[in-house]
């Protein structure tokens, strides 16, 4: 019952968001390849939803599905490393027409919250995920670490869509493997 109230917040918060929005369109990454975009992302910074504030070694993962749609998994510690492990599990799907690089993100139907892909490396290493209203975004990668230098051309390139960097929150990351 607990999840369901939270999951019911979540989407109220973000169809609040996307009510009203007169902010200029958000351009989405040319063309994204679903399969190598497939897999798991750890979130290195984000702008985040209420849910994902004092998030730790957060990962999102996502698995194509045979009906076209996005099975997503996102994990992550709350306050600690060692804090609960959270676990939401919505459902992307890709609007026609977009090239793959728009999707509705459903975490409870009927609401599908916006999700944009605004960018992706030729390797599919690294990648920014943003939303039109400039209120959330989430700066990922394959490895939990990057490299100052890689933050930063990250960084640049999310304040250049039109957010506000200043309220970007690094994700604390630490894995026992080191990845």
């Amino acid at each position: 019952m607990k999840k369901r109230i939270v999951a019911m917040l979540f989407a109220g918060v973000l169809l609040a968001a996307c009510a009203a929005t007169d902010e200029r369109p958000l351009p989405p990454h040319s063309t994204v390849d679903l399969q190598k975009f497939m897999g798991p992302w750890y979130v290195i910074a984000s702008i985040p939803t209420f849910v994902e504030r004092d998030a730790w070694n957060a990962v999102e993962s996502y698995e194509l599905a045979p009906d076209g749609s996005i099975a997503t998994t996102f994990t992550f510690h709350k306050g600690g490393y060692d804090g609960p492990l959270k676990r939401q599990t919505p459902r992307g799907f890709v609007q026609p027409g977009t090239h793959n690089a728009i999707w509705g993100m459903q975490f409870i139907w009927p609401i599908k919250a916006e999700y944009i892909i605004a960018w992706v490396d030729d390797a599919y290493s690294e990648t920014i995920v943003a939303r039109s209203k400039r209120d959330y975004v989430w700066i990922m990668a394959r490895s939990s670490t990057l490299t100052p230098e890689r933050y930063a051309a990250l960084v640049a390139r999310t304040g250049n869509l039109g957010y506000d960097v200043a309220k970007l929150n690094k994700v604390p990351q630490r894995w026992p493997d080191g990845n």
